[in-house]
C-alpha cells in the first residue's frame, strides 16, 4: 500500500553558490499534496568550496569525477550535522539535487556532483537523487524540474517565478505545464559584485546608483536565446560564452554593469508575466534585491506576490523533496511539456543503505 505521509529531507545547491539548502519537511496526500516545513537552513560554502564549484566547467572529466567523490563526502557531513543539530529522529529518505557541474542537454549531457552511492552509506539513510540525467537521455532539457511542484503545491498562482542563479518560470498553457529558463540573474550580478570583494549587491543598492548603458541593453535584449521557444534551459557555460564577453567589451564601471544588466533582467521577465489580473509567486535570492523587484514590478502586468521567507529561500529544496516522494511512489515527476522529453516519467536514482 502506498503511504500518504512522508518525513524527508530535501537538499538543493544552486548555481548562484549561496550554499546548501536543507529542509526537513512532512508531505501529506489527501486528494492533493500539502506540506509542513519543520526545519530549514542554508549552509554557506567556505571560500575554497565556492571557488572550486565556480570553476567546475573548466575541469576535465577525470578530475570532475574525483571531485564528485569529495563533494559527496562533504555533502554527507553537512547533512549529518543538520540531522544532529535539529535532533531529527525519523526520516523516510533524503532527496538531493546535488550541484550542477555540467549542463549541455543539446549534447546529451548533464552532470550533478554529490549523487554518489556513498551518500546513502555515510548517512545510513535511503537517498533519492540524480533527477536530471534520465530526462536528458529521453531527449529532454533535464531542466527545469521544479514545475511539477509548482503545479502540485502552488497551483493557486498563475505564474511561479524563481530568481536564483537564473530566472525560471512555470505556468499552465492549454492544460499543460510550461516552464523554462528566462535569463541569467544572480550568476551574472554576483560575478561582477565579486570584483569589489562582495558576495552580492545588498538590496540592489549598487545597481541603483549606476547609469543605464542603452547600447549594451539593446545588445543583451537581442541575444537569440530570448526568441527561442521553450523548452529551453541555461547553464554557466552559456553565460561564459554569451554574457560575460559582451558585457566586458563595454569596459563599464561595475555600478553601470549592474544597473544595465538588472534592467535587462526586468525586461525579459516582464515579457513573460503578461496575463492581466494574474498573480506571480516570486521566490529565490533575487527577491531580496529590492531594486530588481521594483523594476520587475514596474514592467510587468501581473501582481508580484512574495511569500514568507521559508518559501522564498527553500522552495527549490522543498520541491526536490517532493520529486523524491513522487519517485518513491513511482509517479510522474518530470513533465515532457516542460523539458521536451519523449514522455512524462518518474526520474531519479534510489540508493539504499
Amino acid at each position: 500500500m502506498i503511504k500518504s505521509n512522508y518525513k524527508i529531507l530535501g537538499i538543493m545547491s544552486g548555481t548562484s553558490l549561496d550554499g546548501i539548502d536543507i529542509i526537513n519537511v512532512n508531505f501529506s496526500f489527501n486528494k492533493g499534496w500539502s506540506f509542513e516545513i519543520l526545519n530549514a537552513e542554508t549552509i554557506e560554502y567556505s571560500k575554497p568550496w565556492k571557488s572550486t564549484l565556480s570553476q567546475l566547467v573548466t575541469l576535465p572529466m577525470d578530475q570532475l569525477e574525483i571531485l564528485d567523490i569529495k563533494y559527496t563526502e562533504y555533502l554527507a557531513s553537512v547533512i549529518l550535522d543538520f540531522i544532529n543539530n535539529n535532533s531529527i529522529k525519523s526520516i523516510d529518505f533524503i532527496a538531493s539535487h546535488g550541484h550542477t557541474a555540467l549542463h549541455q542537454p543539446k549534447n546529451g549531457l548533464t552532470y550533478q556532483i554529490g549523487n554518489q552511492q556513498i551518500l546513502a552509506k555515510k548517512l545510513h539513510q535511503k537517498v533519492i537523487c540524480d533527477f536530471r540525467v534520465q530526462d536528458v537521455l529521453l531527449g529532454g532539457q533535464g531542466a527545469p524540474l521544479v514545475p511539477i511542484g509548482d503545479r502540485l503545491l502552488f497551483n493557486n498562482y498563475e505564474y511561479c517565478l524563481n530568481l536564483g542563479g537564473f530566472a525560471n518560470v512555470s505556468y499552465e498553457l492549454n492544460n499543460e505545464r510550461i516552464a523554462f529558463d528566462i535569463c541569467p540573474v544572480n550568476i551574472v550580478l554576483n560575478h561582477y559584485v565579486s570584483t569589489l570583494g562582495l558576495d552580492y549587491d545588498d538590496k540592489g543598492q549598487l545597481a541603483s546608483t549606476g547609469s543605464l548603458n542603452k547600447n549594451l541593453l539593446i545588445q543583451l535584449n537581442e541575444i537569440s536565446f530570448y526568441n527561442e521557444q521553450p523548452p529551453k534551459s541555461l547553464g554557466l557555460e552559456w553565460v561564459e560564452l554569451n554574457i560575460f564577453p559582451l558585457i566586458d567589451s563595454y569596459k563599464l564601471k561595475i555600478e553601470d554593469i549592474l544597473r544595465t544588466y538588472l534592467e535587462h533582467i526586468a525586461i525579459q521577465i516582464s515579457k513573460i508575466l503578461i496575463k492581466n489580473k494574474s498573480q506571480a509567486l516570486v521566490t529565490g535570492g533575487g527577491v531580496y534585491n529590492d531594486f530588481l523587484m521594483k523594476r520587475i514590478d514596474g514592467f510587468s502586468t501581473s501582481e508580484i506576490v512574495i511569500p514568507e521567507n521559508e518559501i522564498v529561500e527553500f522552495k527549490e529544496a522543498l520541491i526536490f523533496g517532493l520529486l523524491g516522494v513522487l519517485k518513491e511512489r513511482n509517479e510522474v515527476n518530470c513533465l515532457k511539456s516542460v523539458t521536451g522529453a519523449k514522455r512524462d516519467h518518474s526520474s531519479g536514482v534510489i540508493y539504499t543503505i
